[in-house]
């Protein structure tokens, strides 16, 4: 008998090409009439972001813009984008972006309504009341951040990413537009589509995964799998982007209600020491990580490589390590970089891997892989990785 068991998305999609000039439309729906749009200086300048705006403008909409964000969402982006927000009494949050915007949004948007500080909130359902209104506006198809209770913040005083639940940071509206993803540098397009597709198969082999979760996860990797080759080696095919982009949808869906494992798990201190972006990390680790895991639930791993494609028959053990090589055929033909070309040498790992293991571990997603990994496994994946 399947147990009792939560799932929980945005109250409004708003999906296809176009749909970013509906974001005034919601606005005006939530009777607000000043908000606050996070994104960063790219999107801004790139003119990725003026729809949202004209949309904003023609409703009657006073916007406030914070594009301070750079790589990575940290402590100094939430504090100064909350402060914008309160000098100009802004009434609603729209993230605008790929994951940081996003997740500086979700942490401005209860840190508008709630006490002390963003750290207090660090791990699960901590945050005791409800935020602003928040919207996100993906530009990237990578992160599923638009369709997750969690938000990741990086304590660069402590090199920390601070991982934050709770149901609060859900956005209100998710505007999925392939329009605001065409202008998006190709190893970004590579790297933000291979960390979804992470997602996409961490929910689905995950000890918490439920029947909800695992239908929008194997749809999901489907989309993200035959679309992503051709939104990279296309940037124009506006079918393939949105297909890519739906499916990082689907695979946010499916993490946020089953949670990820060992590959987040390892990503966050490789973030947080070596300032790697956290998709980048995720496609830099899955390869490896995802060889290892196998033996944890080869039923599993077969029904993701048949959704991949694979046609062989027989145990599920080879049809998993089939899936497995074509996982990793994949990171290869997007050009993903290891470890090491990411600036992750062995002398820099050596005298921090030890607690990179620690925080690994200790951040609880390593807990629902399908294998568990011990502290000497997982320096030894670090290591693979290279």
């Amino acid at each position: 008998m399947t147990p009792i068991c939560a799932f929980r998305v945005p109250s409004t999609l708003r999906m296809g090409a176009g749909a970013a000039a509906l974001t005034g439309v919601e606005i005006k729906r939530l009777r607000v009439k000043s908000v606050l749009l996070i994104s960063d200086k790219f999107l801004i300048d790139s003119g990725t972001v003026r729809p949202v705006l004209d949309s904003l403008q023609e409703n009657g909409i006073n916007v406030e813009i914070y594009a301070g964000v750079d790589t990575e969402p940290t402590l100094k982006h939430v504090h100064d984008a909350l402060a914008m927000l309160r000098k100009g009494d802004c009434k609603a949050v729209i993230g605008c972006g790929g994951g940081s915007p996003i997740d500086v949004a979700k942490a401005v948007s209860v840190m508008a309504t709630n006490p002390g500080r963003i750290q207090d909130y660090m791990g699960a359902d901590k945050i005791p009341q409800p935020g602003l209104p928040l919207l996100a506006v993906p530009t990237t198809a990578g992160t599923g951040s638009e369709a997750t209770l969690f938000t990741i913040i990086t304590d660069t005083d402590n090199d920390v990413k601070m991982l934050i639940g709770s149901p609060w940071l859900m956005p209100a509206v998710a505007i999925i537009d392939p329009v605001l993803t065409m202008k998006m540098p190709k190893s970004i397009t590579a790297a933000t589509g291979v960390d979804a597709l992470t997602h996409a198969i961490e929910a689905y082999v995950s000890r918490k995964a439920q029947p909800m979760s695992d239908m929008v996860a194997l749809e999901g990797m489907k989309l993200i799998f035959n679309n992503l080759p051709t939104a990279w080696a296309e940037p124009d095919n506006m079918s393939a982007r949105a297909n890519t982009l739906h499916g990082a949808l689907l695979a946010g869906m499916a993490f946020s209600n089953a949670s990820v494992a060992l590959v987040h798990g390892m990503s966050r201190p490789v973030g947080a020491l070596f300032h790697v972006p956290h998709g980048v990390s995720n496609a830099a680790l899955l390869g490896v990580v995802m060889d290892f895991s196998l033996s944890g639930n080869y039923a599993r791993y077969a029904d993701i490589a048949r959704v991949l494609g694979v046609k062989e028959q027989g145990q599920d053990k080879k049809i998993a390590e089939a899936g497995a090589q074509k996982v990793r055929e994949l990171i290869a033909y997007l050009e993903i970089p290891s470890l090491s070309k990411l600036g992750v040498s062995k002398e820099k790992l050596d005298p921090v891997v030890d607690k990179m293991a620690d925080d690994a571990i200790a951040s609880g997603s390593p807990g629902n892989n399908p294998r568990i990994a011990s502290k000497d496994e997982i320096i030894e994946l670090y290591y693979n990785a290279l």
